[in-house]
């Protein structure tokens, strides 16, 4: 199963690449840490500044949360033509797998704000990593 996405919309190539931390220690044993790992590129010939995100997660019972806010982890890099911004962060889940996606939102110097797409990528334990059936959102 390919976990990671990739997708480039306006000259702005976004990677995301998940990977399990821990299952957390809770009473109901059913709180599992995903970090993720996201790289922007800026392929096209445009100055670009990230100003905001909106992150789509949605957990194994279908259960949608928005996350929308300024910048990614204190940050909202500026991206001439040819440079690249790299960052971890993570995501906590109450259930064994779960997706997210999302958009930056991105400005150019004219005062345009676009959205790039952050395609769906998969949270995912180890433990259904080597089951042979693939989830599937209730």
């Amino acid at each position: 199963m390919n976990r990671s996405s990739e997708a480039t919309t306006d000259g702005i190539f976004i990677k995301v690449i998940p990977e399990f931390v821990q299952e957390e220690d809770t009473p109901e044993g059913n709180r599992f840490l995903f970090s993720y790992t996201v790289e922007i590129v800026n392929k096209g010939e445009e100055w670009a500044k990230l100003e905001s995100r909106h992150w789509i997660i949605i957990n194994a019972d279908g259960i949608r949360d928005d996350v929308k806010g300024m910048g990614v982890v204190g940050y909202q890099p500026e991206l001439q033509p040819g440079a690249s911004f790299t960052y971890t962060s993570y995501c906590p889940l109450d259930t064994k797998w779960g997706t997210m996606e999302g958009n930056f939102y991105l400005k150019r110097k004219n005062g345009i704000i676009f959205p790039a797409e952050i395609r769906r990528f998969y949270l995912v334990t180890p433990d259904l990593l080597n089951n042979e059936t693939k989830p599937t959102i209730k």
